[in-house]
């Protein structure tokens, strides 16, 4: 359930009483603020200076351009050279209606999971600078690795295709199954649709040769085999991919400054599942303008490992700064693995604002703030929080048997007898 800030969770928790919202959210972008019914859909905004915003055009999608960073970044090394127009940008920003948040504080989301269909979540904006990479190094395909129902895996499966690449997925999957045709859940039907050349692994032997060793065994065999392949790491996250998220701080002060009252976010809030958005997130936040706290919430690992691996990254980048100095990580429960009170949470969430978490990242991201902020509403209170909602909807389908017994709400449609029938009065079409 959504956590209240005077109650816990029980064993029988009371029905959630929701709020009434309003018809209408506000929404901005890169143009002027817009009112759109509903959705927060950038094909459904009214205001008629859309056109003049960043979205991307037929001249820029897909197009490999120089790239030039914000000011503030301007002495991280190296710099990348070029960037693909791989996501649809900027997403945008909106006021999330939480319950039971604490005294005036405000909760807006940042829609990263409207980044693109098949490519959407917060993966392609590293894309965009990896596969740039790719093609100038003359790469005819790319090899990445995850897990079994990897974001990151589907993202560059498409972004690759988009680009006339082949992709080359290590999935990471249990030992019962590693023998097994893995089939079409989720992000695996978009995988598979687009022709990747998925090579399964098992969870154990993952965890004794570790994912480099692998992409590295599947490099030298497709080397021999004449290919040029280029390697992602998990999630995209080395120091290049961390660009994606550096340029995404700068895409949220430029929405920011086209607010006629000027939003001021205290903190940011985001999943954390390989490191390299929390980097971006966090050193941009540092460099910049906006100067919020950012807060990480792991789905995997212990928060130890992360500020080292971000720590990693961002001396990678010759940043000079201290990852525990920018960003604070909380510990999660464990990759892929939900407790039934997330799901319920997940639910929840979808019911009082009409907006789907998935139960891998933002889905555990929120639930430990709305924990959080439930056992320590002082450090809550009066603060304008900026979620960012990284996507992966797809890994919905994987725990249907889960969350089937959090839905109901069917029943068959009574129609009494005295109600006049005539057969071909009603067209199905």
């Amino acid at each position: 359930m959504l956590w209240s800030a005077t109650a816990r969770l029980s064993a029988n928790p009371s029905p959630l009483h929701l709020p009434v919202f309003n018809q209408s959210i506000t929404v901005f972008g890169k143009s002027k603020p817009s009112r759109v019914c509903c959705s927060p859909s950038r094909a459904m905004e009214t205001n008629d200076d859309t056109s003049k915003a960043k979205g991307l055009s037929f001249d820029d999608f897909l197009s490999k351009k120089p790239y030039s960073p914000p000011t503030w970044a301007s002495h991280l090394k190296p710099i990348p050279s070029h960037v693909f127009s791989l996501a649809h940008l900027p997403t945008p920003i909106h006021k999330w209606n939480l319950p039971n948040l604490p005294q005036n504080t405000e909760v807006w989301l940042k829609r990263d999971d409207l980044s693109g269909m098949q490519l959407s979540g917060n993966k392609v904006r590293k894309l965009e600078f990896l596969l740039a990479e790719a093609v100038a190094q003359g790469a005819d395909c790319i090899i990445t690795i995850g897990g079994i129902q990897s974001n990151h895996c589907r993202a560059t499966a498409v972004a690759a295709k988009y680009l006339n690449l082949d992709s080359y997925l290590i999935l990471r999957t249990s030992k019962l199954l590693v023998d097994k045709d893995p089939g079409l859940t989720g992000n695996l039907l978009v995988e598979r649709f687009m022709g990747a050349h998925i090579q399964l692994i098992s969870k154990e032997e993952y965890a004794k040769i570790g994912s480099v060793a692998l992409t590295n065994v599947l490099k030298e065999q497709l080397l021999k085999e004449g290919r040029r392949p280029y390697v992602i790491p998990v999630g995209g996250s080395n120091s290049l991919g961390t660009w994606g998220y550096i340029e995404a701080m700068r895409e949220i002060e430029e929405q920011l400054q086209i607010r006629s009252n000027r939003v001021k976010f205290d903190d940011i809030v985001v999943a954390c599942g390989s490191g390299g958005t929390i980097a971006g997130l966090s050193l941009g936040s540092w460099l910049g303008a906006l100067k919020a706290k950012v807060h990480a919430f792991c789905v995997c690992d212990d928060p130890d490992y992360f500020y080292d691996f971000v720590q990693d990254l961002i001396d990678g980048l010759r940043a000079g700064v201290n990852a525990r100095d920018i960003v604070s990580i909380a510990k999660g429960l464990g990759y892929a693995i939900n407790t039934s009170e997330e799901l319920k949470f997940v639910k929840e969430v979808a019911t009082a604002t009409g907006v789907v978490l998935d139960p891998v990242y933002s889905g555990k991201a929120a639930y430990g703030m709305m924990k959080d902020m439930a056992e320590n509403p002082n450090k809550w209170e009066g603060r304008k929080v900026l979620f960012v909602h990284t996507g992966g909807l797809l890994g919905l389908f994987d725990k249907v048997d889960q969350m089937a017994p959090l839905v109901g709400n069917w029943q068959r449609m009574d129609v009494n007898e005295s109600i006049p029938r005539k057969e071909g009065i009603g067209k199905m079409f």
